[in-house]
């Protein structure tokens, strides 16, 4: 197996998690690391020891060594024009999700991609839960039978729901649901969402931003099923930046009900009180086990790069993923079920409320 230079362009809490993946990969031959805060580079630096370390992306996009970049930087609106300018370089690329702010965006990145033959793909790590690899395998051998309903509450602490909201100005159904459409969409697949219908509920995130502290969405896919997802991020601080997920599917023959709420990992201190450790979305490194999704998915994409497999991800279903989740936007707002494909009028309401 040949080895690759891989670049990470944002080095935070994801970007950070990524990199240091990286460097204990036998797959990588040089790592490169890129981020704005000189004092974050320094202290992934000192952690994965790069071949090169710099405050410029420009940097990573000039250099033709590196094939493989993870884009995890944000704001989320910085996704764009620099995966833009990897794609058009011809690197391979994993973004973090969203895959855009707006539709066109998304549609240039994916025709970008195809047009230079580079591997391309987005970050739900969720597909690399082993709960959620498990019902995909359950619905594909058909043990649920046809299924019927699928319903996911994913609920995050609100220390990580104030950082998110005071970064972007984007609601709990583009910035958490987006996991769960993802996953369920894969599991369901090929069927595809026609309808969508969602309200939100406003609390300790409206000072902040505006935002709901929650929103619920229902989705009607084109065979029939019934989805609904409801996410949010108001719980109380807990441990850092926890999140607690519960999922019902039922089926013509059966029904998987699948608890992620991290329960089963309880740390209770005099210092620090009640914790449930490992119950980050991403995961996290504990010693030389990954604890969670992102280095798995991590791994994954460069091997799709070095075995020409398929990615994880299709960025055509983030596509899809993106346009639910931006029709609940709409729905919330307007107090209406909205069709998907997105008509004209929703599409022309949606620019009204990011104008807003």
């Amino acid at each position: 197996m040949r080895q690759v230079e891989v670049a990470v362009i944002g080095t935070g809490w994801c970007g950070g998690i990524r990199a240091e993946t990286l460097s204990k990969s036998a797959l990588v031959d040089k790592l490169h690391i890129c981020e704005i805060k000189p004092e974050r580079l320094a202290e992934v630096a000192e952690l994965t020891k790069p071949a090169t370390a710099t405050l410029e992306y420009q940097d990573i996009i000039d250099n033709p060594n590196i094939e493989v970049v993870y884009i995890s930087t944000t704001p989320e609106q910085t996704h764009y024009p620099i995966a833009k300018a990897c794609l058009a370089s011809g690197k391979n690329v994993l973004l973090e999700k969203p895959l855009a702010i707006e539709l066109s965006e998304a549609d240039e990145l994916i025709a970008l991609a195809k047009a230079n033959g580079v591997k391309f793909t987005i970050g739900y790590s969720q597909r690399f839960n082993p709960k959620i690899a498990y019902a995909k395998k359950s619905i594909a051998e058909g043990r649920l039978g046809k299924v019927v309903n699928v319903m996911v509450s994913r609920h995050l602490s609100r220390t990580l729901g104030k950082k998110i909201a005071n970064r972007v100005k984007l609601s709990p159904a583009a910035m958490e649901s987006t996991h769960d459409l993802d996953f369920v969409f894969w599991l369901l697949a090929p069927a595809k969402p026609v309808r969508v219908y969602s309200q939100g509920a406003y609390g300790y995130m409206k000072d902040l931003n505006g935002s709901y502290d929650c929103m619920w969405s229902t989705i009607t896919m084109d065979d029939g099923t019934l989805v609904v997802v409801g996410g949010g991020w108001n719980l109380p601080p807990s441990y850092p930046n926890y999140c607690g997920t519960w999922i019902e599917i039922t089926g013509t023959d059966g029904a998987l009900i699948l608890d992620d709420t991290s329960r089963d990992n309880w740390l209770n201190t005099v210092k620090d009180g009640t914790q449930f450790p490992m119950s980050t979305m991403p995961g996290e490194q504990v010693d030389h086990a990954f604890a969670g999704q992102m280095g798995p998915e991590t791994l994954h994409f460069l091997e799709a790069v070095l075995l020409d497999g398929p990615v994880m991800v299709d960025p055509e279903h983030a596509r899809m993923v993106m346009e639910t989740y931006s029709g609940a936007d709409v729905s919330a707002e307007i107090d209406e079920p909205v069709k998907l494909p997105l008509t004209n009028q929703a599409l022309a309401t949606l620019a009204d409320l990011k104008a807003k």
